[in-house]
Formats: C-alpha cells, structure tokens, sequence
C-alpha cells in the first residue's frame, strides 16, 4: 500500500506535533491498520464482534494518548497490545472465560512484565515480532473469510467489510450508503449477530469451499465498487472514495492470495475502470457516456497498472489449466478482458466490438444474467448495427428480472435514435429517467429524451 510510506514518515513523531495533526495521523493509521488489528484480536478472542469492540477501544486509547505522548514507532503494534490488553482484563471479568486467561496470560508474560510502561519499544517489538509476517497475513485472510460470509446478505456483507477490513466508521458507511447512522449501526450490529448466531468459525476455508467463498469476497468488493462507479441513488454519479477503497481491498486480497486469478482480475477490471473517473463527469458533475469521453483524461498509469494485474491473472489461470486442463476463465477474467479491449483502443472508432460481443457472449454462457445480456446487445449494436442489438434487447423486454432496471430502455433508446426511430427512442429515454433514483443519471436521461424532439 502506497499509504504505508506516509505512516511509516509519521512514525515516531515527537511529542510536540500539534493535536490536529496527531488525530489525522491516528485517522490514517486506523485506516491503515484496522483490518490487521482486527484480524489479529479475532483470533485471540475467537469473536469478531469483540475484536471489532477492542479494537474501538483501543482506537479511544490512541486518540487520548498520542496527542500528548506522540505517534509510536510502530502504532499498529501499539494498537493491537491495547486490545489484547483490554481482552485480558475482559477475560479476566468473566467466570466461564478462566481457561483463556492462562492462555493469553502466558503469550503475554512480556506484556505483564512491562505493564507499567507497556507502550515501551521492547514491548511493542515483542507483539510487533509476534504479529508480522505470515501470522498477520493468515489473521486478515481469516477476517476477509468471516466478515463476507455467506450467510450473510450481500448489504451486511458489504457493510462489515467497510467496518472491519476498511476501518470506515458507522458515520462513513451510512453517508456512503444514503442511510441513517441508526441504520448503518443496525446492520453492523446484526451482521455479527449472525455471524454468532451461525456459529462461524474465523478460518480460511479450504478446498471447494475455499473458492465458492471466495466468490462472496469477490462479489463484496466489486460491489463496493460498483456503488462507486455508478452509484445508484443521490445527488452524484461517482464516489471515488469508494472505488478507492474496493481497489485498496482488492490489492490487499492480491498480495494475500497470489494464485487466484479471479483475484488478479477483479483488480485488473477495477483498475482499468478507476482509471475513466475523471473522464465520467462533465464540469458540472454530470454523466458523460464511454463513446463522449475524452481518453486524454484516462489515467494511463492506472491502465498499465490494470493490464499488469490481467497478466498475473492469465499466469495464474495457465497454472490452473495445467492442473485441471478443463477450467475456464472466470467471470471477472473474461470483465477484465473487456475492460482491456476499452483501455487498448485509443477512439472509439478503434474499439474491436467484434472481440467484445465474442467475450460477452462467453460471459452470458457463464452467469446466465440478463444485465450481461443487455451489454451483449450493445456490443453486437456496435460491431453489427443497432438492428441486431436492438433485436437481443427484445428478447429481454419481458423478463421480470428486468422490469424496473432503468438500462434496458436507456439502452433501446440508444439503438432506437441510431435507427431513426426518434419518438420510440424519447419514450423509453423518459421511462428509463422515472426509473433510476440517481438525480444526474436522470438529469441525462431527460436531456436524450428531449433531444429526441416531440
């Protein structure tokens, strides 16, 4: 993580940084380190709900301590011996708890010697040594198993994630997530209710079980994403703090889990996609569609960066054939791929819709959506004529699934004006605005629909 520069600068700062400068630097190793510290204090309590609860303790702890004694060398050691602190004393407190306060007592004999001074270097060198390398990798990857398990909705899912692997406070996800801070409190607090309730083990699953959980990990980050790359209701159509932080998640699970191609991929898409943010908005924050956008402001590094992780994806997916010569390429393989035949073409005119109606239809065969159907359509519009990508929308028209997904008329629309079908193309432009909540969307949406004349 490239932030991890700017912490290890803010290391050992003395005494007299000011307040406000020490509580940003607390906000940012939080943001830096939450997700390990809860990782860490998970497996000591076997509780992912009193993880999370230390955890916040010892944040309180930081944010009273640092601003008078100053950053410690290594604040996330800091802040994880706070918590494993605070667990003994818990322990401690409770009858049926004796057997674990032996065991944490012992692994912590260093701490109890030095509990007077417990923030001292040796002491933070004895945890920080305990809990690096490969132990804190095999805490996170646990977390990241537990906190999107399957048993839980998608929308708790995605709210414990941002809570305990991206250290977001209930305040953050409520506002990323248009609700009420009771609401986005109550959902945290239900998700590791289940969690308890289902009895789920903090584990790396193995075998099958490992990669059919690794599709709900996958689908967490790529939906926090997703809310930020178009976000489905409010007043803005982007929310590059979100898509910031599935990227930063993403790159985490990359370094975790270096043989998983869906791995690789769902970062190489997410790159690839980041990289067009500041080509998606006018000067007014309105949409601007991928064949307006001025390439010129694609971010090329990102795209190199994006292309890059697709590599480690093909190379990870080549081990896998040679083990198992029927394996396919996954879901987010073949969306990378897409997303790549975009960053390659410099114009739109450049684009190789061919090769992209190919790789969708391989992507409809795969998930069976109607939502990857309809950008099959507009694929096959583009490389064959809007007829024939009108014609696959047709098919799509009826479906329940479908009834009330504001791009199947945006997309009709489409084809609808390229076939001078004006009048049809204004009515599915306004039916398409009455059925998004996203004020900008529907803003643009008007604007095709009135373009389109009476």
């Amino acid at each position: 993580m490239t932030d991890a520069t700017s912490t290890a600068a803010t290391a050992g700062t003395p005494a007299t940084a000011t307040a406000a400068t020490t509580a940003a630097t607390v906000e940012a190793v939080w943001r830096l380190e939450a997700a390990r510290v809860v990782a860490t204090l998970a497996r000591y309590t076997g509780d992912l709900g009193l993880a999370e609860e230390l955890a916040q303790d010892a944040l309180v702890a930081a944010l009273e301590q640092w601003p008078a004694e100053g950053v410690p060398a290594r604040p996330g050691a800091w802040l994880t011996a706070v918590g494993r602190r605070r667990a003994v004393d818990q322990f401690r407190r409770a009858e049926t708890l004796r057997r674990k306060i032996g065991e944490l007592g012992r692994e912590l004999e260093i701490d109890a010697a030095t509990a007077a001074t417990a923030d001292t270097d040796a002491a933070l060198d004895a945890v920080d040594a305990e809990a690096s390398g490969t132990a804190i990798d095999d805490d996170l990857l646990r977390l990241v198993f537990t906190a999107c398990h399957p048993v839980l909705s998608a929308e708790a899912r995605v709210a414990l994630a941002l809570r305990v692997l991206g250290g977001l406070s209930t305040a953050e996800i409520a506002r990323a997530f248009l609700l009420s801070q009771a609401s986005a409190a109550q959902r945290i607090v239900r998700a590791k209710r289940a969690l308890a309730d289902a009895g789920v083990l903090f584990e790396v699953p193995d075998g099958p079980e490992r990669r059919r959980r690794l599709a709900s990990v996958l689908e967490v980050v790529y939906l926090i994403f997703n809310e930020g790359y178009s976000a489905t209701a409010g007043d803005d159509w982007l929310r590059a703090d979100l898509c910031g932080e599935a990227l930063r998640l993403g790159r985490v699970l990359a370094g975790l889990m270096p043989a998983e191609p869906e791995v690789h991929a769902l970062v190489a898409l997410m790159e690839i996609q980041d990289s067009r943010l500041r080509a998606r908005t006018g000067p007014d924050g309105e949409p601007v569609l991928l064949l307006d956008q001025d390439r010129a402001k694609w971010d090329r590094q990102q795209i190199e960066r994006g292309l890059a992780a697709l590599v480690r994806a093909d190379q990870a997916y080549a081990a896998d054939v040679s083990r198992n010569p029927d394996a396919e390429p996954g879901t987010y393989h073949l969306q990378a791929a897409l997303a790549a035949c975009h960053a390659r073409a410099r114009s739109a005119e450049d684009t190789d819709w061919q090769l992209i109606a190919g790789l969708y239809g391989r992507l409809v065969r795969q998930t069976r959506s109607p939502v990857v159907e309809l950008n099959r359509a507009v694929a096959v519009g583009m490389a064959q004529g809007p007829a024939a990508g009108l014609a696959i929308t047709d098919t799509l028209t009826g479906l329940r699934a479908m009834r009330n997904y504001h791009l199947l008329p945006s997309v009709r629309g489409d084809l609808l004006v390229r076939l001078g079908r004006r009048a049809e193309a204004r009515a599915e432009f306004e039916r398409a605005a009455g059925l998004t909540a996203n004020t900008r969307e529907r803003a643009l949406l008007l604007a095709r629909a009135a373009a389109c004349g009476d």
